[in-house]
């Protein structure tokens, strides 16, 4: 399996390097302060390309491979200081956009897809509840036939740009005798009646990305609203699960290619004991473990992008990618922490936000625990 990137693909990559470079980093600091979402990068990002990267030209979209993708969301992860745009991002397209291109109606996709590629509309989706966070399917949330309208009542929380989107797809049981077989999913627009969002949810990381509640209260959906056909939502939320896991965190990969340049750069420029502290072996071996990470995390992403661009689903291998990249990003940072010292510790060198960003990848798109079930489910267990 030949996982060689070529000429064209460098350069896409170092494009959407001098991109985040130029345009997404100014006055981030204030902004991760602020909590504040930045519009303006929004919607530079919509006219340089990104919220229409896996789209169709008809709709607007660049109709990049997954490869593609992949490559351009790893450029911005290592050049673009804000984690939380990035994370907006990456739900905007995969978790909205995608499932719209893959399940829904010509009309829907004629309504909704031109608008999310240009950015003039943001997206999410909805199907986390209170008490059912892992157990994803196991929701309160109902959808009710009535006439020519669905009737959804219940809440979701911990919505990811629920605070700003403009649609989302949320998740609802239409019937409650069949499992998750009984779930179903609806494009729901903000100003729907009966819809509403709580204030935004403060976070430990990832303070640009506006996180809420969703409450539905006799919230009236157009039939025509139904993403796929009624029962179809598991599907829909596993497919979208699968993009997810497969190119989000290709903004991980870029981030710790960063992280370990820079911490290169310190271990080579302080010194301590007379010498510069990369020539003790105590750093030196953590700087290569931080390598091996980043090549190991760098083959599996790869590999899904592979496997995805032939057609084919790649559940195990996009757990196992989900999994190994997320943890490493945590240990990566931690170990870029120790070796910057008090430094590290503090914000001038931003290993802080770092970390603080990378814990969140252990939880969303499944946890670590729940990635490590799926795995053993393919093994027999």
């Amino acid at each position: 399996m030949d996982f060689s990137i070529n000429e064209d693909l460098i350069s896409l990559k170092e494009h959407a390097i001098k991109f985040a470079r130029k345009e997404l980093n100014e006055g981030f600091r204030e902004r991760e302060k602020a909590g504040e979402f930045s519009y303006e990068n929004w919607k530079k990002c919509a006219d340089f390309g990104i919220q229409g990267l896996a789209l169709p030209e008809k709709f607007g979209g660049l109709d990049m491979d997954i490869l593609s993708s992949v490559l351009t969301m790893e450029g911005l992860g290592y050049a673009c200081k804000d984690s939380g745009l990035l994370f907006v991002l990456n739900t905007h397209i995969w978790t909205c956009e995608m499932p719209i291109m893959k399940f829904g109606t010509e009309e829907q996709k004629e309504k909704y897809l031109h608008n999310l590629c240009n950015g003039s509309l943001i997206g999410g989706h909805a199907i986390t509840e209170a008490d059912s966070g892992s157990d994803a399917f196991n929701m309160r949330t109902t959808a009710v036939k009535k006439g020519d309208q669905f009737i959804l009542n219940g809440t979701k929380m911990f919505i990811t740009n629920a605070p700003i989107a403009d649609i989302l797809l949320v998740f609802a049981l239409t019937d409650k005798t069949k499992g998750f077989a009984g779930i179903s999913a609806f494009i729901v627009e903000k100003g729907t009646p009966g819809f509403s969002v709580g204030k935004p949810i403060e976070k430990m990381g990832l303070k640009t990305s506006p996180l809420g509640e969703v409450i539905l209260v006799d919230c009236e959906v157009p039939a025509e609203n139904l993403l796929g056909r009624e029962g179809s939502g598991a599907a829909i939320f596993n497919s979208e699960m699968d993009w997810e896991r497969s190119c989000l965190f290709a903004t991980h990969l870029g981030a710790m290619e960063s992280i370990l340049e820079d911490t290169i750069k310190y271990a080579n420029a302080r010194k301590q004991f007379g010498r510069q502290i990369g020539k003790f072996q105590s750093i030196a071996h953590k700087i290569a473990d931080m390598k091996v990470r980043i090549e190991l995390s760098r083959l599996i992403l790869y590999k899904v992008a592979s496997i995805k661009a032939e057609g084919k689903r790649a559940n195990l291998e996009s757990s196992i990618a989900k999994l190994f990249i997320s943890e490493s990003y945590v240990d990566i940072c931690l170990d870029a922490l120790q070796i910057h010292g008090a430094y590290g510790y503090t914000t001038e060198f931003e290993i802080e936000r770092h970390l603080r960003d990378s814990v969140a990848g252990k939880i969303y798109s499944g946890s670590s625990e729940i990635q490590r079930n799926i795995i053993a489910r393919f093994l027999g267990l």
